[in-house]
């Protein structure tokens, strides 16, 4: 018996021994990874080793490539990128034949705590004195190869171009005429624009000398448009500007109310802090205050682009992953035929740029010092994620998902390019070159998620959904704008814009959890929620809006909106504001709080808009803090419920702790329970993570008092 019992115990062993090994190889097989090491002191002829690292994204790509043929990968290859700046002059490209997979994705990895740089641009040579307020430094490919840039970074900091009048300031038109040209199957398609010049700025005229007209732009803002015209002919006698391009919207043209500068030419070099680019080669810079020739490094782009990830319709480049690495310097160049209008910049390319691709995440990057939107997923992208990146200093706007042709919806009418997330990153400072892009826009596209962003210092809107006018199918649903902190946009000097701006049918969308405020227009449409044309199926419900410029929530006209639980506070010229009367439910809007100290409640745009719509308007706190009799488009409250509206409603102090100091937490619920408020958190809006980096989403305390002393001229 007992031989028996060793037996049975020596076969129960030597069994457990086989699964123990077996088990042990598939975890090997599982965590087991392949690695190529990439370094500024590399060559492109080594392996890829650690010892013998690559010395190109280029030359990575391509071992990969070479290594593919010999084998294939089952486990993760990782490149690891040695700190350091690589300096590229094109775009990096990969293909479909790039691609990893779920199992055994590629990971461009970086140092967390010491970033490498991948640089589309070039130093300069040192400058040289030419008196003590300017310097100058030659370039010899913009004198031998016709090379020319339209950005500068001094120290890692933009610098802006020569213009009149000095940035922040600009001049109107007496007047703008436009004579068409030439049409195209019966259209208008070219047309030239004559620039009236006010008396006042005639004297600017005669200081743009001929030898700057092929490269001096008007650039004007117009409604919610830039336009980016170069200057054909100067009459300075009869003070004209003549430009051309494609004809002018006849909604959206250039005319006297319009705002205007005049950029790039020798004479408009007097400001500390601008520059200008002769075309024999000289470039001269007016240095600020505490700038020296010896502590002073200046770059500017050679490369349009620094990644475009392009896959075929047939197959998509895959699972690629990018981590810990600065992408910076991408050039923007000003076309011969100058920009024409566009809304949110559409039409504006990005330094990173997706198409046909899947499963590709950038984590823990910056993108900076751009020339135009930062990164775009566009032709049929999905299941791709932006999270815990830096994204500033922009010339357009930070990421654009789907494309703005209706070629991207298949016959279904589903979006090519939907699951898209962007999560708890930073993106600040854009619109320098086009005013008109925002934060984050979704084109066409579904079952995105734009979560825990901290959006700001943008000239336009913060996030833009859809991009159908009106009520035509649009593919755009399902998306969630979901705790972001959206704040300081506009600087006065567009219009039509919104802290979150929604277009056309977006059944599924929600708008909820975030923090919008400070969003200040040039004339009119400084709004917190905006639903514009054909918004459709929307539901906004938990936010903080306040400090907007014309009104906390606006729609222009849409259906079966939801507007409910959300705290409208001290918002400038009105609280909420409807534009159009349509023949169906334009929206509910219940249980929200609206606590205000100056303007109208409802800003009446069209006479009897908000007393005609089909609205369902009940079950919302009222507080003037200037009187317990609020005006209600000249009725008082009772009068007000006998039309029909809030008859559940209350005029009462909400009871917040400090509304002054914006903080709009509750001393006790008392009040806002008998509307059937449900308190939120509106706290966890914004980014979060380590101390480090929710103080680096914090704008600085100068640019705040720009924007506030900005904002109160009014």
């Amino acid at each position: 018996g007992d031989v028996y019992k060793r037996q049975k115990y020596s076969y129960i062993m030597r069994l457990f021994f086989y699964f123990f090994v077996i088990a042990f190889s598939f975890i090997g097989n599982l965590v087991a990874e392949e690695r190529l090491f990439l370094s500024p002191q590399g060559q492109d002829s080594n392996l890829g080793s650690k010892d013998k690292p690559l010395a190109t994204l280029e030359g990575v790509r391509d071992r990969i490539r070479k290594m593919r043929k010999e084998k294939s990968f089952t486990d993760t290859l990782f490149v690891e990128i040695q700190s350091g700046t690589y300096y590229i002059t094109h775009a990096f490209q990969l293909t479909e034949d790039d691609s990893g997979t779920l199992s055994a994705p590629i990971v461009f990895l970086g140092d967390k705590n010491n970033k490498p740089i991948v640089c589309g641009g070039r130093k300069t040579v040192r400058f040289e004195e030419v008196t003590d307020s300017l310097w100058r430094a030659f370039i010899p490919e913009v004198a031998d190869l016709g090379f020319y840039f339209e950005q500068l970074y001094i120290n890692g900091e933009r610098r802006f171009r020569a213009q009149t009048p000095n940035r922040g300031t600009f001049m109107f038109p007496k007047r703008v005429e436009e004579t068409v040209l030439d049409s195209l199957s019966g259209k208008p398609a070219f047309a030239s624009q004559k620039l009236v010049v006010k008396t006042e700025d005639y004297s600017i005229l005669n200081t743009i000398r001929q030898s700057d007209l092929n490269d001096v732009l008007i650039v004007a803002n117009h409604k919610w448009d830039n336009s980016r015209k170069r200057i054909q002919y100067i009459n300075a006698l009869d003070s004209f500007i003549f430009f051309g391009g494609s004809v002018m919207p006849f909604w959206n043209m250039i005319d006297g109310k319009s705002r205007y500068v005049i950029e790039n030419y020798r004479n408009a070099l007097e400001q500390p802090g601008e520059w200008f680019l002769q075309r024999d080669g000289y470039l001269y810079y007016m240095p600020l205050q505490g700038e020296t020739i010896e502590n002073t490094e200046c770059m500017y782009p050679v490369s349009e682009k620094l990644l475009c990830i392009t896959g075929s319709e047939g197959k998509q480049v895959s699972s690629i992953r990018f981590e810990n690495i600065c992408f910076e310097g991408a050039a923007y160049c000003t076309p011969p035929s100058g920009n024409d209008p566009s809304q949110a910049a559409a039409i504006v390319d990005a330094a990173i740029m997706l198409d046909n691709a899947r499963n590709i995440e950038f984590v823990n990057c910056d993108i900076a010092h751009i020339g135009q939107h930062a990164i775009w997923f566009r032709k049929n992208c999905s299941y791709s994620r932006v999270e815990h990146c830096h994204l500033y200093d922009l010339g357009g706007g930070g990421v654009k998902i789907g494309d703005y042709t209706l070629s991207q919806i298949d016959q279904d009418g589903f979006a090519a390019t939907h699951h898209i997330t962007i999560h708890n990153n930073i993106i600040q400072h854009g619109g320098y070159i086009f005013p008109n892009a925002v934060g984050v826009i979704i084109f066409h596209g579904s079952d995105n998620e734009i979560t825990h962003n901290d959006i700001a210092d943008f000239r336009y809107t913060g996030v833009s959904v859809g991009w159908v006018w009106g009520y035509a199918p649009s593919p755009s649903k399902r998306n969630k704008i979901e705790f972001n902190h959206i704040h300081h946009l506009g600087w006065g000097e567009l219009c039509d814009m919104g802290g979150v701006y929604t277009l056309g049918a977006s059944e599924g969308t929600i708008v909820s959890n975030n923090i919008i405020h400070d969003i200040y227009s040039f004339f009119y449409g400084g709004w917190g929620l905006y639903t514009d044309e054909g918004s459709y199926g929307i539901r906004m419900e938990n936010n903080l809006v306040y400090c907007c410029k014309n009104a906390g929530f606006h729609q222009h006209y849409g259906k079966d909106n939801i507007i409910r639980n959300n705290i409208f506070a001290f918002n400038k010229l009105s609280q909420l504001q409807l534009t159009k009367v349509e023949d169906h439910l334009s929206f509910s809007f219940v249980n929200n709080i609206i606590y205000f100290e100056e303007g109208l409640l409802y800003m009446d745009m069209i006479k009897g808009a908000w007393l005609n719509a089909q609205t369902v308007i009940d079950s919302n706190c009222f507080w003037d803090v200037r009187t317990i009799n609020p005006n209600f488009l000249g009725y008082n409250f009772n009068e007000w419920k006998r039309l029909g509206k809030d008859k559940h409603s209350i005029v009462a102090d909400p009871a917040f702790v400090n509304p002054k100091g914006f903080d709009f937490r509750f001393r006790n619920m008392d009040v806002v329970k008998k509307i059937g408020f449900k308190p939120f958190d509106y706290s966890r809006a914004g980014v979060y993570g380590d101390l480090d980096w929710k103080t680096k989403a914090i704008l600085s305390d100068h640019l705040i008092k720009q924007f506030t002393e900005l904002s109160n001229v009014d």
